[in-house]
C-alpha cells in the first residue's frame, strides 16, 4: 500500500481507539472487541509495558488491520516502532524529525500540538495529521477555530472526548477523533464481559456518523 492510500486508510475510521492499559494481556483482549465492534485501526501508546513488542504481535494477529505507536517521544521509539510494524506514529508534542521519519518509510506521521504556533511548527515538520492534544481543554471550538486558519489540515483532537461529542469535533473542522478511557470499557474487560466492551466500542462508531 503506497502511503498516500495508508493515511486515507487511517484517516476513514475516524474515530482511533487509543489503548492506554496497564499490560499486554488487557490490550489484547480490548483490540479482540474494538476489531469485533468493527474498528480496523488501533494506536498502542508507549505507556503500555513492552509496547513495541505488543505492536509487532498485533500487526501479525491482525493482518486485516492498521496498528499504530502512541505518545512516541523521541526518534529511537519511532523508528523501533516502525521496525515493528507501526502503520502509524503519533507524538504528544512536537518531535523534530519524526515527520520525516515517517515519510522516509513510508508511514503515516500524527504530530502533536495545541496552539497555532505549534501547529504551525508540526506542519512545517511535514505532518501528515496533527493530534490536537488535550482536546477536552478547547473543546471543539478550539478545534472550529484553528480549522479557520488552517482549513485543509488533518486534525485528531484527542483526550477526555466523549461518544456524544465526536460528532460535534468532526462538525467542527477535525478529520477524525482520538478515544481512549472513555471509548475501551476498563471494568467490563477486567470481568471478562466482552458483550458490554463491544457494545460501547459500537457506539463510538455509531456517533462518529452523526458527524457526517
Amino acid at each position: 500500500m503506497s502511503r498516500e492510500a495508508l493515511v486515507v486508510r487511517v484517516l476513514a475510521q475516524r474515530v482511533m481507539p487509543v489503548l492506554r492499559l496497564p499490560d499486554a494481556a488487557a490490550t489484547l483482549d480490548a483490540v479482540s472487541c474494538l476489531h469485533e465492534a468493527g474498528f480496523r485501526a488501533f494506536e498502542v501508546t508507549m505507556t503500555t509495558p513492552d509496547a513495541v513488542a505488543l505492536i509487532e504481535r498485533i500487526v501479525r494477529d491482525r493482518p486485516d488491520s492498521l496498528v499504530g505507536a502512541g505518545t512516541v517521544a523521541d526518534l529511537k521509539t519511532a523508528s523501533a516502532s516502525i521496525d515493528a510494524g507501526a502503520a502509524f506514529v503519533v507524538s504528544p508534542f512536537v518531535v523534530r524529525g519524526l515527520a520525516g521519519a515517517c515519510t522516509a518509510a513510508g508511514r503515516v506521521g500524527f504530530v502533536g500540538a495545541f496552539t497555532p504556533g505549534e501547529v504551525a511548527a508540526a506542519i512545517e515538520e511535514g505532518a501528515d495529521v496533527v493530534k490536537i492534544f488535550p482536546a477536552s481543554t478547547g473543546g471543539p471550538a478550539h478545534i472550529a477555530a484553528l480549522a479557520s486558519i488552517f482549513p485543509a489540515l488533518p486534525m485528531c483532537p484527542t483526550g477526555g472526548i466523549a461518544e456524544t461529542e465526536i460528532a460535534a469535533y468532526l462538525r467542527a473542522g477535525a478529520a477524525m477523533v482520538g478515544a481512549g478511557s472513555q471509548l475501551v470499557d476498563r471494568a467490563a474487560l477486567a470481568r471478562g464481559d466482552r458483550a458490554t466492551a463491544i457494545a460501547r466500542a459500537r457506539r463510538y462508531l455509531e456517533f462518529e456518523s452523526h458527524g457526517a
